[in-house]
């Protein structure tokens, strides 16, 4: 009897055990270890930013990022309503409003079409996301910033590797965050990153995330709310091991999701949609192989058949505006966002770990090919 196929499989195949190993042998076990800044600035100039403040999780560093970008009470900062809900907690945390903009129906990403008239005299900041692969078409947002003299705050979590026009996701905007979650391309398990060009905006991020601990003056003295979010040299030295692998990392990557648009084609004669391979701006790296089902009776039906089959999968994540915590906070009031709702409904992912094997790719394949016979 074959193993289970998880949606997600990392693989420690470089320097991982060697650099953790020196953490155990030096000592340096804590935030105050050496491996820290060296992932910081090793992760900054992979991405072109000048500044990388490494944090415990990216929704840590969300946090930070939304407090160094000025985001004060009663500001409004829009977002897409389809992410994950840690941009909203962290608008919401600085007592921010969110507001939500619609999704583009083939990139999934949030729609730069919708942004301009969600603004308003309170509008203080943009957060673009990233999702699933395919990057937001940010020139037009960022033309729209400017305009407006807003900030942006890049979250490109899920985008390790990925470009637009060229040119890195991480390094536009007034501040960038990713996230070293498991299942991200490069992971320290649990972690996250902030990236700037502004040092006095990377002093700052640096204070937050620290307690709000003085540079100078007595220690245990406070002036701003702070945090614990550091991260550890053993989180750091396993994020140096896997960033000196991102390369090989991204191929894998790549010839998981060509397989599985290649053999899994046919899906769009029964009215699913599969990722977008490019668009004139970016090709998909395919952080996780995304699939939109006609509706969400036939997305259930396919997802039973393959749990059945010891396949693992994932919804995709849930509007912002049909949160129920949100909606009891009395944010979004009859607000309706029709393309994020059925991808909400109608979307799931399917196994595209970077340790997959190509045995279990062609086992994936098989038993959704079994499904429509």
């Amino acid at each position: 009897m074959r193993k289970p196929i998880a949606v997600n499989s990392v693989s420690f195949a470089g320097n991982e055990g060697k650099y953790l190993q020196e953490c155990i042998d030096t000592g340096w076990i804590s935030s105050e270890g050496p491996f820290v800044e060296k992932f910081e600035k090793a992760f900054a100039s992979y991405v072109g930013r000048a500044y990388g403040i490494s944090c415990s999780n990216g929704s840590a560093a969300l946090d930070i990022a939304v407090l160094a970008a000025g985001i004060k009470e009663g500001d409004e900062v829009i977002m897409p309503t389809f992410t994950i809900i840690s941009p909203a907690l962290s608008i919401i945390r600085a007592g921010a409003i969110p507001v939500v903009v619609d999704s583009d129906p083939i990139t999934w990403n949030m729609n730069p079409a919708d942004v301009e008239a969600r603004i308003t005299s309170n509008t203080k900041a943009i957060i673009i996301v990233h999702i699933y692969g395919l990057p937001v078409d940010v020139d037009p947002i960022l033309e729209i910033a400017k305009k407006h003299n807003l900030k942006v705050i890049e979250d490109a979590a899920e985008m390790h590797g990925q470009t637009y026009n060229g040119k890195n996701c991480g390094s536009f905007g007034d501040i960038s965050i990713f996230s070293f979650y498991a299942n991200k391309l490069i992971t320290t398990g649990e972690g996250g990153m902030i990236l700037c060009d502004d040092i006095e905006l990377d002093r700052h991020c640096r204070k937050l995330r620290n307690l709000a601990f003085e540079a100078d003056g007595p220690r245990f003295i406070h002036y701003e709310l702070g945090y614990n979010y550091r991260i550890t040299n053993l989180q750091a030295a396993i994020g140096l091991a896997q960033l000196e692998q991102v390369d090989a990392f991204l191929e894998k990557k790549l010839a998981i999701g060509k397989y599985y648009n290649d053999n899994l084609d046919f899906l769009e004669s029964y009215g699913y949609q599969l990722p977008l391979r490019e668009t004139a701006y970016a090709s998909n790296v395919y952080w996780v192989f995304g699939i939109v089902a006609p509706s969400e009776k036939e997305k259930q039906s396919l997802l039973q058949h393959l749990s059945k089959h010891m396949i693992g999968s994932r919804p995709f994540f849930w509007c912002m505006h049909e949160q129920p915590l949100l909606i009891k906070k009395e944010f979004f009031k009859n607000e309706s966002h029709p393309v994020a709702e059925r991808l909400a409904r109608n979307g799931f992912y399917i196994p595209s770990g970077r340790a997959l094997e190509r045995e279990e790719l062609e086992t994936v394949v098989k038993v959704v090919k079994d499904f429509f016979k």
